[in-house]
């Protein structure tokens, strides 16, 4: 449908006033021509040749315009960007996934990841692991081949560098990552799927993760491990494993250290980002519950926009203004030869 309206190029201010000068001006030459029609020797087509130019040009000033509406259709992609815990009691083999087989909770972290790409096909990633710190290993990408190696090749930090863990640790990386996404990308949905055990070792205290909020379309928080919990291996340098038969000592008992998974610190996670939580165990794996439910909704967003858009139409008047302009120079210079 289109339709038409005034749209001045130089703003409703200044092709307002022009307008309306010109429109006196057409006003005061029609009182003119009746006052001094005896005494002048002005014609009448003179004088409609007069008015009609500056009428002209004070449509002219108006700018108008077609406007048209159209509808466009946008399918918005979605973008998931993983974040893993890989700091020592990830090691701990006391997580669930899918059946009652005990595995590890990187493990388990690991076949997550799996579950994710295959829910989200369409989608592009991006992979984060965190320990001491966080790193972004792979930057957002559409091949999910690529993060199925980085989930497979993931192992757990080595005790050595490990000072306590903290749920912190990949924040600053995670804000990087999702602000430059979001300003590439501002159309995409953005999820964050955050796999830990929840526990917090570090005596500093954890910043909120409430500052990722503005560039998230939705979270999800994976909770791996028990709340029995289990004792938490050596994890020697530069070695894909654990020492057999040893375990991390608690300074406080001297007695190897229990890690549990905190349900209660996953929860807050999840609070802060405005997300959901999701604790896998035999019975639930990535694809159940809140998690599938968010890949429903978000793997494909398909909108509908109504646009206008105005095209001056000057062109016209252009002409006439010219043609009408010739004809008063013509007629000037016929006068001007009669009068010689």
């Amino acid at each position: 449908m289109s339709s038409w309206t005034f749209s001045p190029v130089m703003g409703w201010p200044v092709g307002g006033t022009v307008a309306a000068v010109m429109l006196a001006l057409a006003v005061v030459e029609v009182v003119l021509h009746v006052v001094r029609r005896r005494s002048s020797d002005e014609t009448t087509a003179a004088c409609v040749r007069r008015v009609l130019i500056v009428v002209v040009v004070a449509v002219m000033a108006l700018t108008p315009s077609r406007v048209t509406s159209t509808t466009s259709r946008a399918v918005n992609a979605t973008d998931v960007v993983v974040a893993v815990d890989v700091t020592g009691s990830m090691a701990v083999s006391d997580a669930r996934y899918g059946t009652d087989q005990p595995v590890s909770r990187l493990d388990a972290a690991r076949q997550a990841v799996h579950g994710l790409t295959a829910m989200y096909a369409d989608a592009s990633f991006a992979a984060v692991r965190f320990g001491a710190s966080g790193t972004l290993d792979v930057p957002l990408t559409p091949d999910t081949l690529a993060i199925d190696n980085w989930a497979d090749t993931l192992s757990v930090e080595a005790t050595s560098v490990s000072a306590g863990s903290s749920l912190d640790a990949p924040l600053d990386q995670l804000l990087i990552t999702l602000r430059s996404i979001r300003e590439q990308r501002p159309d995409d949905a953005i999820i964050l799927y955050l796999i830990t055990d929840g526990e917090q070792t570090s005596n500093r205290t954890r910043r909120t993760f409430s500052t990722l909020r503005r560039y998230l379309d939705d979270a999800l928080v994976i909770g791996v491990g028990s709340t029995e919990g289990g004792m938490v291996p050596l994890v020697s340098d530069g070695v894909d494993g654990t020492a057999d038969g040893q375990w991390a000592v608690d300074p406080a008992t001297g007695e190897p250290g229990i890690s549990v998974m905190d349900t209660a610190g996953l929860e807050e996670l999840a609070d802060e980002m405005s997300g959901g939580t999701l604790l896998l165990d035999a019975m639930t794996t990535i694809d159940a519950g809140v998690s599938k439910e968010a890949s429903d909704r978000w793997r494909v967003t398909e909108t509908s926009k109504e646009r206008t858009r105005l095209t001056p139409v000057v062109w016209p008047l252009a002409i006439a203004a010219v043609a009408l302009l010739a004809w008063e120079l013509g007629a000037w210079l016929a006068l001007s030869r009669r009068m010689l």
